[in-house]
């Protein structure tokens, strides 16, 4: 078996133990009640798991779009000669959304905007620019100029050079920050659970404050195993764009 094949066999298995979990949660219960004879019931019984990872999926997707266009856009407008002095702006700006804790972000957005998924939606996006902000950067940044020099050669213009050229060659560097963003953001989402929004962290804050540690462990566990799998995926796609990058050269 080739190691790419390898890598996909565990990305698939993987993932099928993913989806195990998120359907077969309430057959669990007879181990969980073991465990925890005195936590009934033993399965968290509000959402069903399946219900909340669609709705946490949905507000990481939503979050991290939201994210890479801002990110992307910036790094871009940034990296052009029209951008350069703001530069050092963006840069302070992303790092300063980044230092603020998403916890500090959901305090300040509840006000404004109300309970629900929706200040979630705006950690996650706040929290997630600066990877792909200074991955853009760093992609764009790290084209050779006589690959520029070339394609203006050939009589490309600057959007064609972007679009054609730099943008696919810095596609594996953008790439690692967007899956450094998802990848947290799907980590951070759970906290969204504490001012309204449906998550997989639901479980996590409903054992907590009952004190019912197995419904923390389950929600733990099915927020970790969507990490790895997202990421894993994002492994192989990363996998994919240096391919094409490595034979654009």
């Amino acid at each position: 078996m080739t190691a790419r094949a390898r890598a996909w066999t565990a990305t698939l298995a993987t993932a099928a133990a993913f989806a195990l979990v998120l359907l077969l949660m309430p057959a669990a219960a007879p181990l969980f009640a073991r465990l925890f004879p005195d936590v009934k019931p033993p399965v968290y019984d509000g959402e069903t798991f399946v219900a909340l990872w669609l709705s946490h999926a949905g507000l990481v997707a939503a979050a991290s779009s939201l994210a890479a266009l801002a990110g992307v856009g910036l790094g871009i407008f940034v990296t052009r000669p029209a951008g350069r002095d703001f530069r050092s702006l963006a840069d302070a700006l992303a790092t300063i959304g980044q230092s603020f804790p998403p916890v500090a972000v959901l305090a300040v957005a509840v006000p404004a905007v109300g309970y629900g998924p929706l200040p979630t939606l705006i950690a996650l996006g706040v929290y997630g620019v600066l990877p792909i902000l200074e991955n853009t950067i760093a992609g764009l940044d790290g084209i050779p100029a006589d690959v520029r020099e070339a394609a203006t050669g050939m009589g490309l213009s600057p959007q064609q050079i972007l679009r054609d050229v730099e943008l696919p060659l810095a596609a594996p560097t953008i790439l690692a920050g967007i899956r450094t963003s998802v990848v947290i953001g799907i980590g951070t989402a759970a906290i969204g659970s504490t001012v309204g929004a449906i998550t997989l962290g639901t479980p996590i804050i409903d054992g907590l404050v009952s004190d019912k540690l197995v419904y923390v462990v389950q929600g733990a566990v099915v927020v970790g195993l969507f990490a790895i799998v997202v990421d894993l995926l994002f492994e192989r796609l990363d996998a994919r764009l240096r391919k094409l990058a490595r034979a654009g050269r």
